[in-house]
């Protein structure tokens, strides 16, 4: 018990003294060199004893002068390292790096489950490589405080009502007028800042050319992608400098690498507050300039700063009491946001949305079977959000058909081609949660639809939800975005335009070096993927899967992102 205790001052000391960085606003940046330039600190894990050593790095690059005021924090690049314990203690020294861009409304932390299952793999094998999991330079604005407390309802009463933790007091998630910085953070700086962060870590450009391995998730492909084609010197004839020379190969999650976004149909929801880019680039530039447009990207509901952490305290109580009754849906403030995301995620139906009859407070759940709700292909309907971590049990469940019927010919993209399914007794049974590996055992009830189709078997559940708890409340730089620059998806989505057009320098360097594509059997790609790429596909998993799948199967073989990462990082060719 007391070891326990230890462990959880350890963590909570190691993060807040990195997380708790905001600082006041400056306008002309600082000078990056000194002492101070870099800081490493170690990440106290509770998860499994697996060999792998994980650390938070920060790296001081300061925005030009010309981004304006913006909190000090955002003159750092942050990433998740992990390195074998019993391995090189310089990164230079490793046998390869693997460095990975996260997807739309993701953090660094999303990466946490795959990036120690492939290092610790590749050790057993004998092959010592790293893993750094980048985080966007906006992730800056985030605060931790409340999450890193390590309690549930300490979280909330720092979010929701103005209780301290550790003499810190939240204030307030950061409102458009203060983001101006953020106006021009689009892909060339998106870019630029892998390049300045490769560069400081890894100064010998030899050396990058010949160990890292450039890829990422989702929207992280074609951001790798940009970076390949970049010229990072302004001369394009001379290319020790090009994106495609910091790299010795390509890995893909779920994505492809290119320098467009037509792979990635259903990543990003339709009611976001993304303008209309026929408007043209000039025109949405001077809009986020200005402050007219969103300079971040978010929903009215659902996908928001208050939304995505209510992810990470929910992650919190499934860590901290797997089957204890929940008590969060009743400790939550009942504001317009989480009623309206609460309705759009647990109501049965249309009536039961328009309503809010019967609500999530009306069901026991244990805290496992809360993620599970907020997480789950069976459950949360987006795609880009799903993770098969098992169902629900302890009681009769029912077909979810809101916001869609399940069944029929063709499904929309952005809800998943899962059934989906919803306790059915409120105020009933304690409803608990199956974990994937226990999905098919002898007492498994094998809950069916309406029509009879199973909602789900043992084939299609791949990852721990206890893992995934601890990915989304225990480390120091979060498994989802707050903070999503617009500019970056923007760009994106005017790849046509000259102002875009005009990094891509070398795009040659797109097929310069080996690419490895793993996609998820179900996931966002399926069977839209040109064969001429090889991927490797991981079958039953969803979008999310491939970064936080169990390291074991159901089928009992070795994890099949890890395993096909870690022999491309032995031998890409």
């Amino acid at each position: 018990m007391n070891t326990s205790r230890s462990r959880k001052r350890t963590w909570r000391s190691a993060a807040l003294a990195v997380l708790l960085t905001t600082g006041a606003l400056t306008g002309a940046a600082p000078d990056a060199r000194g002492a101070t330039a870099r800081t490493e600190t170690p990440v106290t894990s509770s998860g499994p004893a697996d060999g792998v050593t994980e650390t938070v790095v920060r790296v001081r690059a300061p925005l030009p002068a010309s981004f304006g005021a913006r909190p000090a924090a955002c003159d750092w690049l942050s990433y998740l390292r992990y390195r074998a314990t019993g391995g090189p203690a310089d990164s230079a020294d490793a046998d390869r790096i693997l460095v990975a861009q996260p997807g739309i409304l993701e953090g660094a932390g999303a990466f946490d489950s795959v990036a120690r299952t492939t290092v610790a793999r590749a050790a057993a094998q004998g092959t010592h490589i790293e893993f750094w999991a980048l985080d966007r330079r906006s992730n800056c604005l985030e605060d931790h405080a409340g999450i890193a407390s390590g309690d549930q309802h300490t979280a909330v009463d720092y979010y929701y009502r103005g209780k301290p933790v550790d003499g810190r007091t939240f204030p307030g998630y950061v409102e458009n007028s203060r983001l101006g910085w953020m106006a021009r953070l689009g892909i060339e700086r998106t870019v630029r800042d892998q390049y300045d962060l490769l560069t400081a870590e890894l100064p010998d450009q030899r050396l990058r050319d010949r160990k890292v391995l450039c890829g990422g998730h989702s929207l992280g492909g074609v951001i790798t992608g940009y970076f390949a084609t970049a010229d990072f010197d302004g001369n394009p004839a001379t290319t020790a400098d090009a994106g495609h020379r910091q790299c010795a190969g390509y890995f893909a999650l779920d994505t492809t690498v290119s320098t467009s976004l037509a792979d990635l149909q259903g990543s990003i929801p339709d009611d976001t507050n993304l303008p209309d880019i026929g408007l043209g680039h000039g025109v949405i530039q001077a809009g986020l300039d200005s402050g007219v447009l969103s300079r971040t990207l978010s929903a009215p509901v659902l996908l928001n700063p208050e939304t995505m952490t209510l992810l990470a305290i929910a992650g919190l109580g499934a860590l901290r009491d797997p089957g204890g009754e929940a008590d969060l849906p009743h400790y939550l403030p009942r504001n317009a946001n989480i009623e309206a995301t609460n309705r759009f995620l647990f109501s049965e139906d249309t009536a039961a949305f328009l309503t809010g009859t019967p609500a999530v407070r009306d069901f026991r759940l244990t805290n496992q079977a809360v993620l599970g709700a907020l997480m789950d292909d069976h459950s949360v309907p987006l795609a880009f959000l799903q993770s098969s971590v098992g169902f629900f049990d302890g009681g009769p469940v029912v077909d979810k058909s809101f916001p869609v019927a399940n069944g029929g010919e063709s499904r929309p993209g952005l809800f998943g081609g899962e059934y989906k399914a919803i306790p059915d007794r409120p105020g009933g049974p304690l409803y608990t949660w199956r974990a994937y590996d226990r999905v098919g055992d002898p007492d498994d009830p094998g809950y069916r639809s309406a029509d009879g189709t199973p909602f789900t078997d043992a084939g299609k559940e791949v990852t721990d939800i206890q893992e995934l708890a601890r990915s989304l409340a225990e480390q120091p730089l979060d498994f989802t975005e707050q903070y999503f620059p617009t500019k970056l998806v923007t760009d994106l989505q005017l790849s046509g335009s000259p102002q875009v057009k005009r990094l891509i320098v070398h795009p040659d360097g797109l097929t310069a070096d080996p690419t490895l594509t793993v996609l998820a059997g179900d996931g966002l790609l399926a069977g839209r993927v040109p064969a001429d790429l090889n991927p490797v596909i991981a079958p039953g998993y969803q979008h999310l899967d491939v970064l936080t799948a169990a390291p074991v199967q159901n089928d009992g073989r070795p994890e099949p992102v890890s395993t096909s990462l870690t022999e491309f990082a032995r031998d890409p060719e």
